[in-house]
């Protein structure tokens, strides 16, 4: 029953996450400062769980509340979620995402290291690969990257990498994530965007739900089999699964692991609003618009390393992803201040 800090577990992939280490017998702590989650996540998971779950309000960035926290628990392992998130934000405010992202995993890997807690799994991002080809492949290096938000998740990477070059007492892994999308199939937590999706799939619920009046499609000229971008969506449950099994890894071994998590194949933006409408029954309104600044035409991953090394493989499909991901926005039309 070791004890697991999930930074930002109320969030979107946090806090499924936390559901499946409690159902694989992890007590789970979690830290969030509610800036991109809402504390009823928290809730919800005690209700899926039947379990309490300790929980602070903090910002990672506050070294003294931080270092509290570790003073008050036995910690066995950091899952390090807490973050900003948002491409085009990070474009307009590059300041805050430097500080949030890289000086507070700094704030944390100090306190980690004082207190001797030398397990994290670190939440990274396709994003890293830039302008590769694709399928990505841990292997590569990092390709062009054109947003500060990316820029972030790289430099965290490095920062990890050297931490543990200087001591290898360290066990880290880095998940590179694809486009988690889906919810628990309870419909009780799902993805909580606050105001105006940045993600498609919320945004498509939420037009499917007459929230939104249309879904803008950014380009159909793309050279792709229908002409749009194609992307590695990923079921958010599947996703979390791949934390309980890094967890495990560096439970067992000292090292620093890098892994794709993503399905190994790729959805257009059209193929995904068929397969929504398919799940909801509901025809989405949308419209052809200009190519977005940024968007890479194809981007899926390689996940044969998660595969041989941590025995993990996406399951669902796109029906299941969308299927849930109905189920949690007719439940919850205003996300958790329904």
């Amino acid at each position: 029953m070791h004890n697991i800090l999930v930074t930002g577990g109320a969030g979107y992939i946090g806090s499924h996450t936390c559901v499946e280490l409690i159902n694989a017998g992890y007590n789970v702590i979690i830290v969030d400062n509610y800036i991109n989650s809402q504390p009823e996540a928290i809730k919800r998971i005690e209700k899926i769980t039947g379990k309490a779950i300790k929980s602070y309000n903090c910002d990672i960035r506050d070294y003294n509340a931080l270092k509290n926290i570790f003073k008050e628990n036995d910690i066995k392992a950091v899952i390090h979620f807490a973050g900003l998130k948002a491409v085009g934000e990070s474009c307009k405010k590059p300041l805050d995402y430097y500080d949030n992202n890289i000086y507070g995993t700094i704030v944390l890997c100090n306190i980690m290291n004082e207190f001797g807690v030398k397990n994290l799994v670190f939440s990274s991002s396709a994003t890293v690969y830039g302008e590769n080809p694709v399928p990505y492949k841990e292997s590569m290096k990092a390709g062009t990257i054109t947003n500060p938000y990316g820029h972030t998740k790289h430099m965290i990477e490095q920062i990890l990498r050297d931490l543990y070059n200087s001591d290898n007492s360290w066990s880290i892994a880095l998940l590179r994530y694809f486009n988690p999308i889906g919810a628990h199939e309870s419909g009780l937590i799902g993805e909580n965007p606050i105001g105006i999706p940045n993600n498609i799939m919320p945004y498509i619920s939420q037009v499917a739900l007459g929230k939104l009046p249309k879904l803008t499609v950014f380009g159909d000229d793309y050279n792709t089999p229908d002409g749009t971008c194609i992307r590695d969506y990923i079921h958010v449950v599947d996703l979390a699964i791949g934390h309980i099994k890094a967890i495990e890894k560096i439970l067992l071994n000292s090292g620093i692991y890098t892994y794709n998590l993503g399905t190994g194949n790729g959805y257009s933006v059209l193929e995904l609003i068929k397969a929504f409408e398919k799940a909801s029954n509901v025809k989405i309104n949308y419209s052809i618009g200009p190519r977005r600044n940024g968007d890479l035409p194809i981007c899926y991953a390689d996940a044969t390393k998660a595969k041989n090394e941590l025995n993990w493989v996406a399951k669902y499909g796109i029906d299941k992803m969308c299927e849930d991901t109905w189920r949690w926005q007719k439940n919850n039309p205003n996300g958790y201040k329904s």
